[in-house]
């Protein structure tokens, strides 16, 4: 009898294929500082500036899409750019940041699940750079305290629904919508 080959589960996939695009990304100023154990409050100020100019243009993207996610999504609980304005004490109404003109496509639920992935990712990896910048004494650390303590349970709903997504939903669409949000942020953090 032949053995039969499973397809590799779409946060498998998601993992492997978006790596190069996620290893890109973090080849920027403020990692490298974190990573050398020197952060400082400017360089960690810049990148959340950079942050909130990508995070803003998709949480409007999400917005829209609203009614088409349940409310087992948490949506609301997911908007996060608003934390940034709070580390960078600017307003709500003019926070007088540049946000990122050239955005990952947006429109489709698997473009929206995709750059998800990418955006809710980076919350775990926010729980590493908080204990870092609490040992660097750098106060801006809201947005990537990320969930608090609902981090890792909001992070593993959030994969049960991506999963469950992988039936109705093209994984390969999620995929490619995951690579150009990783390969978009990139070219917007490089950006002076």
């Amino acid at each position: 009898m032949p053995s039969v080959v499973e397809a590799p589960s779409l946060l498998l996939r998601l993992r492997r294929e978006t790596r190069p695009y996620h290893d890109a990304l973090e080849q920027n100023a403020f990692n490298q500082a974190l990573v050398a154990g020197a952060p400082t409050a400017e360089g960690t100020a810049w990148f959340l500036a950079k942050l909130y100019g990508f995070l803003q243009p998709y949480e409007t993207a999400l917005r829209q899409q609203v009614p088409a996610f349940s409310g087992a999504w948490e949506l609301p609980a997911r908007y996060r750019a608003h934390l940034i304005l709070e580390d960078l004490q600017r307003p709500a109404a003019a926070p007088g940041l540049p946000l990122c003109p050239a955005m990952p496509p947006l429109h489709s639920r698997a473009q929206l699940l995709g750059a998800m992935y990418v955006v809710e990712g980076s919350t775990l990896g926010g729980q590493v750079i908080t204990r870092q910048l609490i040992q660097a004494g750098i106060p801006l650390r809201r947005y990537f305290a990320g969930y608090g303590e609902q981090t890792g349970p909001r992070w593993k709903t959030f994969c049960q629904l991506l999963t469950a997504e992988a039936a109705t939903t093209s994984p390969d669409d999620i995929v490619a919508s995951a690579s150009h949000t990783f390969q978009h942020l990139a070219a917007w953090i490089k950006q002076p």
